[in-house]
């Protein structure tokens, strides 16, 4: 302890002197200094070597602790054993006592009488004094026999309690000599472990001794050494202090500077996002330019080859479409490509491309936009037929017909006609007739005629053209809109429509709107003649959907013969067969010149977006691309060119610069014109 005192005094001593040589001037410790460095590793082994004391100490406390514990243990077990041994002293003197009157009683005893011998006579006794006597004695020998006999058995008694009293004297003994060996074993272990912490305290003490000497002879010689490195490592810790102070301003200007670039950086980033997206939108408009570009060019191509166009509308899902799984839509569209529809048909996808599909929001100026160059062509001597094929109730009367606040393209192509006849009208002279018809149950029908349930027929033209015409169908002269609706509202009328389960008005037939525009140049004499053939088709239907019976089901079985038919016809026409079966039905029969070559055709094939009549849509949309297959050949312009001496110039003249109304009859192209029954002609008759 006085050394550890010592050595305490001398690193107190040593740490002022440290503390003195940090407190000189110029006396700065410079980070990373090897002395410095030395210095922190003597603090450290200096610490260590208290921490070592430290724990000695503690060692030491612990073993004088145990020391204490087991002195404190012989103690108890000592005045134990004085306990045990004063009560056996009492209890050896209280049995001594005890056998001392024991020993006295029979002395006593044996000295009150002497020893009876008993002699048996037989003596007369005369008095009963003696024999009073005799009894009395023998009751006290009878007493004093049983005091003998309980003082034996208290002797007896007396020895067994002394003979155990030795016996746990002799256990209490060997226990206390069996505690003084084992107190004087505890005593030479903790003699000889305090002997060994003594001597290992004292090598500790010496090594840490000799340590410190070593160690605080460098620390002394380093600090010499620092003493002359600080006086020369002012000047460089001026220029670090100048270096540093530099590098101060330019930390608290960093901020501003990064400010300043990460400004920078965004601008440039977003004008780079700016010049992608710019050069995004440009290939953008570039990609749907070539895109229509190249619609442009097929849609050529297509005329040049006379393929019939094809265009597909879907129309929206109603409330009789009904709710669930059903009724949910299972038709998607191409957002770059507007000629592609995508079905889903029992989980799954097909794909169809058409020349043009319409999404169930475009309205009928949008379709009819797609078809109006078509109907303009019919004013320069051009055929043309669009007919509306699909399933029934997909809506192929309304995209047709329409209503009347929204017309479809039967009365908008009219329309359009008599614009395109107005802008005209300082060259040439127009004439529109228009004729309806239908075929119901593979019967042909005057819809504007007298008698609408009259039995047409479909003839040759007696010219050798080759040209089909129907004899006895009313043509009816139109000039203006009024005379448009009035044709259409009596048309409508004598139509036959029936309600299904699949539509509430469902066409039972196939109407025929027939526009014939006849043309002359006023200063060339050149005649056109154009048909337009509007073909509104009664809609396929299965049995089992629709619920027809009695007459509905004799006109659905007429009505998906003719449609299959008009697919016989498709499949010989596209395999390029030699014979075409135009006469295996009335339908097919009277388009014959629209399908054989002689005209610009095109199909408006509607389908119905609902789970539930996928299957007829999967159908229409194979038919559609099959017809969209089919090569026509290029239209041919009717054209005729007659002096203007000639006879029917003359007759004609009068008619052009005073344009009447009037109805005709469909006949050879020779026949003249004959005059309709007046309640038909008072019905439809035109405003001049």
């Amino acid at each position: 302890m006085v050394e550890n005192e010592r050595l305490r005094q001398e690193l107190r001593r040593r740490e002022t002197e440290l503390q003195e040589l940090r407190a000189q001037p110029g006396a700065a410790p410079c980070p990373g200094c090897e002395h410095s460095q030395e210095s922190a590793q003597l603090r450290d082994k200096v610490s260590q070597l208290q921490l070592e004391i430290v724990e000695n100490k503690g060692m030491l406390s612990e073993l004088n602790l145990e020391v204490q514990q087991k002195t404190n243990r012989l103690a108890e077990v000592e005045l134990r054993l004085k306990d045990c041994l004063a009560e056996k002293e009492q209890e050896e003197e209280r049995l001594s006592r005890r056998l001392r009157n024991s020993h006295e009683t029979i002395a006593s005893l044996q000295a009150q009488s002497p020893p009876v011998k008993y002699v048996i006579k037989t003596v007369e006794v005369d008095s009963s004094k003696t024999k009073q006597a005799l009894n009395e004695s023998q009751a006290r020998n009878q007493h004093l026999q049983e005091q003998v006999a309980m003082q034996r058995q208290v002797l007896k008694e007396m020895e067994q309690q002394l003979e155990s009293s030795n016996q746990l004297t002799m256990q209490l003994r060997l226990q206390i000599s069996m505690y003084e060996a084992e107190l004087e074993r505890a005593q030479e272990k903790m003699l000889e472990e305090m002997q060994s912490m003594e001597e290992d305290k004292n090598r500790a003490i010496e090594e840490a001794f000799a340590r410190a000497q070593v160690e605080m002879k460098a620390v002394h010689e380093n600090l010499a050494g620092v003493r002359t490195n600080l006086l020369t490592l002012q000047p460089a810790m001026r220029t670090l202090t100048s270096d540093y102070n530099g590098l101060k301003r330019q930390v608290r200007s960093f901020p501003l500077l990064l400010q300043e670039a990460v400004q920078s950086v965004k601008a440039e980033i977003g004008q780079a996002i700016e010049e992608v997206n710019t050069n995004n939108r440009e290939l953008l408009r570039k990609y749907r330019r070539e895109l229509q570009l190249r619609k442009k060019c097929h849609n050529e191509l297509v005329r040049l080859k006379g393929n019939i166009r094809v265009i597909a509308r879907v129309r929206p899902i109603t409330k009789e479409d009904g709710e669930g799984p059903k009724a949910a839509n299972v038709v998607t569209f191409d957002p770059d490509d507007d000629a592609i529809i995508h079905l889903l048909h029992k989980g799954k996808p097909v794909s169809f491309e058409l020349d043009k599909v319409f999404s169930p929001g475009a309205s009928q100026q949008d379709v009819f936009q797609e078809v109006q160059a078509l109907i303009t062509s019919c004013i320069d001597g051009f055929n043309v037929c669009i007919f509306a094929y699909g399933q029934t109730g997909a809506g192929k009367t309304y995209t047709m017909e329409g209503t009347l606040e929204n017309p479809g393209i039967n009365q908008r192509a009219l329309q359009l006609l008599f614009s395109e006849v107005q802008e005209k009208a300082a060259d040439w002279e127009y004439t529109i007739t228009v004729s309806v018809t239908e075929i119901y149950n593979e019967v042909l029908r005057d819809l504007l005629g007298t008698e609408p349930q009259e039995k047409l027929e479909i003839r040759l033209c007696p010219d050798g053209s080759g040209r089909l015409y129907v004899p006895g169908l009313t043509e009816f002269r139109v000039q203006s809109v009024d005379d448009i609706n009035k044709v259409f509202e009596f048309g409508h009328n004598n139509r036959t429509t029936e309600f299904t389960n699949m539509n509430e008005h469902s066409s039972r037939s196939h109407a025929l709107l027939i526009v014939t525009v006849r043309g002359r140049d006023c200063s060339t004499g050149l005649r056109t003649t154009g048909k337009l053939n509007l073909v509104d088709l009664a809609g396929s239907e299965r049995v089992g959907k629709s619920g027809a019976e009695g007459s509905r089901l004799r006109e659905a079985q007429h009505i998906n013969k003719s449609l299959s038919a008009l697919g016989d016809v498709i499949a010989a026409l596209r395999s390029r067969q030699g014979h075409v079966p135009f006469r295996n039905s009335k339908l097919t029969y009277l388009l014959q010149d629209s399908l054989n070559g002689d005209s610009k055709t095109l199909m408006v094939v509607q389908v119905s977006p609902v789970e539930k009549n996928s299957g007829e849509t999967l159908y229409s949309l194979r038919f559609a691309e099959r017809v969209r297959s089919v090569e026509l050949g290029p239209g041919s312009r009717h054209t005729e060119l007659r002096s203007w001496s000639s006879q029917e110039h003359l007759e004609l003249e009068p008619a052009c610069q005073t344009p009447q109304p009037s109805a005709r009859a469909h006949s050879a192209p020779a026949s003249g014109t004959s005059s309709r029954p007046g309640s038909i002609r008072r019905k439809l008759q035109p405003s001049a």
